[in-house]
């Protein structure tokens, strides 16, 4: 693709495919919400409703655990910030958004908005618009990752 020399559309549409089915199976198979930030505070015991705890728990620890099953059957290179404390300060102020917002990317992107949430819509476009703002200013200060 021109002016995007690293993108791989079938890779990234065979990962939506696989993202939204999850979610439905998870909605039709249990009528919870395929959140991560709710699965997260249900394993934590942060939040009694959702999702059994058992359920919640398979889900989060699958989600490492499935990236490095497939980091290690392709040709991927990981990177990670250097800095243990910008890993821990960078959590923490998601999960405080997470919990401001009532849910995160995935809950509010990917399940919210497949149903048309009046709440996951503004939430989506306040991700998008931090999302770009940032990378934005980032670009301009001559900061790369």
């Amino acid at each position: 693709m021109p002016g995007f020399p690293h993108a791989m559309p079938l890779a990234g549409f065979i990962g939506g495919l696989m993202i939204g089915i999850a979610a439905a199976i998870m909605l039709l198979g249990n009528g919870r919400i395929a959140g991560v930030s709710g699965m997260f505070a249900r394993v934590l015991g942060l939040s009694e409703g959702g999702a059994p705890w058992t359920i919640a728990l398979l889900f989060t620890a699958g989600l490492p655990l499935g990236a490095a099953l497939a980091a290690a059957n392709l040709d991927v290179e990981a990177r990670f910030p250097t800095s243990l404390g910008l890993i821990a300060v960078a959590g923490l102020i998601v999960g405080i958004g997470t919990r401001l917002g009532a849910g995160c990317t995935s809950g509010h992107g990917v399940c919210g908005l497949s149903r048309l949430s009046p709440r996951s819509i503004v939430a989506t476009g306040t991700f998008m618009a931090t999302g770009i703002a940032t990378v934005t200013l980032m670009r301009l200060a001559g900061v790369t990752l």
